[in-house]
């Protein structure tokens, strides 16, 4: 199905489009500066490419997304919820992963390489103990 769609270039400046509606836009290579889209929704959107650099998304519902490829850099994931989430071929890296809790996950040649182990637990067995009876056999 192709739309008949007008071609409008705008440019808003210190303006309140708050309650605006968008159905059926091409909207690509757009720029948002210094811009309050708080309890903003965009529900079977194309947002492939897209950079969001210091944003604040707290509170943000982020469901049936595909983020293949996405690099997350310098980001607070401080009490965020990840379910039914598919981190196949993932590099975590230099993050704090504190007072994180991984529940019924596959686990499957993950590796952990120069990572802090205080304290974590596998099954409600200290890794550390774990550890030293591995060293000790």
């Amino acid at each position: 199905m192709k739309l008949d769609l007008k071609t409008e270039r705008l440019e808003l400046h210190m303006v309140d489009i708050s309650g605006s509606k968008f159905n059926k836009v091409k909207a690509e290579r757009l720029v948002f500066d210094n811009v309050n889209l708080a309890s903003t929704n965009i529900h079977n959107a194309n947002m492939s490419e897209i950079e969001l650099d210091d944003i604040n998304m707290q509170k943000s519902k982020i469901t049936n997304t595909n983020l293949s490829s996405t690099r997350i850099h310098n980001a607070n994931f401080t009490n965020v919820q990840m379910e039914n989430v598919h981190l196949v071929d993932t590099s975590i890296t230099k993050c704090n992963l504190k007072n994180t809790r991984i529940e019924n996950c596959d686990l499957t040649d993950v590796e952990l390489t120069n990572c802090e182990l205080r304290g974590m637990k596998i099954n409600g067995i200290l890794v550390e103990d774990l550890l030293k009876n591995y060293s000790a056999n």
